[in-house]
């Protein structure tokens, strides 16, 4: 294995909780490029219950398709040998359900969120929050322990050389609830401690007998850092070593592959995070699938995670509906229709969770219920990605136990230049105008920012290629990650420009004036409430913006804006409808706004 190997071609695959998707990567003229993509139902569940036949039919699909053969039997033919077989083949998985996690810390507002954002960003779905000042007793977080059977549990609390009793307590809790894991029965519930480095020994004393426990740094060591890289890689490798290993064929799965298996969400937040880091840009991406819809950000430099567990298109679509009611899917439903019949349509896609819209007023229906989920996963992120809470304030520990949080969020809209979304409903959305509706809708991106698709949601896997560590191949692997990323996975609709302010109705919120690369010049007004769309293929174009008083495009109210911007499959798109978006109580009115908007942007033509 000598330093450098080449890879002429690379086998990639996502196990996601309804599709397996394969991916097949050559290097072609020098340059590594997506040849075929292939997938095939999920088969975690009966009557399969393996979920490498999955993987299989999927492989299968791309062998067809690109008329090689790589699979002998039941083995992927590697390395590569002449026409046959591939040098490379990784996987990441979301099936069964993902990784389910308990966390604990002494303060909830402080530590508990700490430890919250530290498995977030390992790519788990965190199903509680413990912690001292919760409010319950202890006998009800015992029995909430029992109930749940998490994959794992993450104790933290208390900065480095702080007071021992409260983590020792929370320490007591977990042992006497003597948690069962969700699979396998023979093994111990995996138990991280990153607390207070004085407490190890009590922590010790009480889990070491009764849970499979783990220590690495303290993720809050002072009040004013986070330092949440060790757990997270932790919470990684358990996730490896015990929950997939317990899931029906990941062993044999685990065998196959070339490089750890990623949690999907891991690896989409890897990607998102090394993208913003190398064209120093605040990214956000979205992942809308059939259980989860995760949240990913980069803005002043922090990366954060966000999983919605219960908004997804399929399996949680009957959640959307609870948590968004009924009034706000239908305020985005472009027709008049009965809430019943609207109703048993939703509970139709959750019987039935790989069925597709048969109708264009299906399709309308699915993308206003999507809107929902992306604005309410929207809205946790929100509240999640916050800065340090609890620092630069001298206190004592009953002021801690009684501090509300005080850290404000992260995301600031106007800061964003990059906006991602991938997932089914967005990457595969019959036209590229309508993903770009539904991003704006949900997200309402303000000032100047750009647009873009996965094409065939491939970022999971190009995250788990860009993360290869082995030496001789990291290289060649993370150069088709982006080249691949770059080429083939990002669609560039184009930018979204969104005037911020108050301005009084029958008045113009902005003049544009746009110079495109032929040398053409486009003046636009854009009205309050109006949306424009200016056809502009990917290509670089110099922009003048002239706000009026009182509204802002990102310098500041009323201050002209010169910038370079970018078309793409969509255009450039002018949102006038003024931010937080309103739409008219009355229906008949809401409709035609509606469609007024759909076909400024031309998403269903006729």
């Amino acid at each position: 294995m000598g330093e450098n190997r080449e890879l002429k071609s690379i086998l990639a695959t996502d196990c996601g909780s309804t599709t397996t998707k394969a991916i097949l990567i050559e290097k072609q003229d020098g340059e590594y490029r997506l040849v075929v993509r292939g997938e095939a139902p999920t088969t975690v569940e009966a009557p399969f219950e393996d979920v490498t036949k999955g993987v299989l039919n999927a492989v299968m699909e791309v062998e067809e398709l690109c008329g090689r053969k790589i699979l002998d039997g039941e083995d992927i033919i590697s390395p590569q040998n002449g026409q046959e077989g591939v040098d490379l083949y990784v996987s990441t998985s979301s099936a069964g359900g993902g990784l389910q996690m308990m966390v604990s810390g002494v303060v909830k507002a402080m530590t508990g969120e700490s430890a919250e954002r530290a498995a977030l960003g390992a790519g788990s779905i965190v199903m509680d929050v413990l912690a001292s000042n919760d409010g319950r007793l202890p006998h009800q977080k015992i029995s909430r322990i029992r109930q749940l059977r998490p994959d794992m549990i993450l104790l933290s609390g208390g900065v480095d050389g702080g007071t021992v009793s409260h983590v020792a307590e929370l320490a007591e809790i977990i042992n006497a609830a003597k948690p069962r894991p969700r699979f396998g029965k023979e093994y111990k519930l995996p138990v991280i401690y990153a607390g207070n480095n004085k407490a190890r020994e009590a922590v010790r004393d009480t889990l070491e007998e009764t849970t499979d426990l783990s220590m690495v740094e303290n993720i809050r060591p002072v009040l004013e850092l986070e330092n949440l890289k060790p757990s997270r890689d932790k919470i990684h490798d358990l996730f490896m070593e015990h929950v997939m290993a317990q899931a029906p064929g990941y062993r044999k799965l685990m065998s196959w592959t070339d490089a750890p298996i990623m949690p999907t969400p891991g690896a989409v937040g890897y990607l998102i995070e090394m993208i913003a880091q190398k064209e120093d840009i605040t990214a956000m991406g979205v992942d809308i699938g059939g259980a989860t819809t995760d949240i990913f950000s980069v803005f002043q430099g922090v990366f954060n995670r966000t999983v919605s567990a219960n908004l997804g298109m399929s399996y949680s679509i009957c959640n959307v509906l609870a948590e968004a009611t009924l009034s706000n899917i239908l305020r985005w439903v472009p027709f008049g229709i009965n809430e019943e019949d609207l109703t048993n349509r939703i509970a139709n896609k959750m019987i039935r969770p790989t069925t597709i819209p048969q109708s264009l007023e299906d399709l309308k229906i699915e993308q206003a219920i999507a809107r929902e989920a992306l604005r309410l996963s929207f809205i946790q992120h929100k509240s999640f990605a916050v800065s340090l809470k609890g620092i630069q304030i001298e206190r004592t520990i009953s002021d801690a136990f009684e501090q509300v949080g005080t850290g404000g969020t992260l995301v600031d809209m106007m800061a964003l230049d990059l906006l991602i979304g991938s997932g089914g409903v967005l990457s595969h959305a019959p036209r590229r105008n309508q993903a770009a509706r539904m991003m704006i809708d949900a997200f309402l991106p303000e000032g100047i920012t750009q647009l873009a698709v996965d094409s065939i949601f491939m970022m999971p896997q190009l995250g788990v290629l860009a993360k290869i560590q082995q030496d001789e191949i990291k290289k060649n692997a993370q150069e088709a990650a982006l080249h691949v990323f770059d080429k083939d996975c990002l669609i560039r609709l184009g930018t979204c420009i969104a005037p911020v302010g108050k301005v009084k109705k029958r008045r113009p919120l902005l003049t544009a004036t746009f110079t495109l690369n032929d040398g053409s010049l486009h003046e636009h007004q854009l009205m309050l409430g109006e949306m424009i769309r200016i056809e502009v293929p990917f290509e670089e174009v110099e922009a003048v913006l002239q706000p009026e008083k009182g509204i802002d495009v990102g310098a500041g109210s009323g201050e002209r804006i010169t910038a370079k911007i970018y078309g793409g499959a969509v255009g450039i798109v002018l949102d006038g409808r003024g931010r937080p978006l309103a739409l008219p109580e009355d229906d008949s009115e809401r409709m035609k706004m509606l469609k007024k908007w759909s076909a400024a942007l031309e998403e269903y033509p006729e």
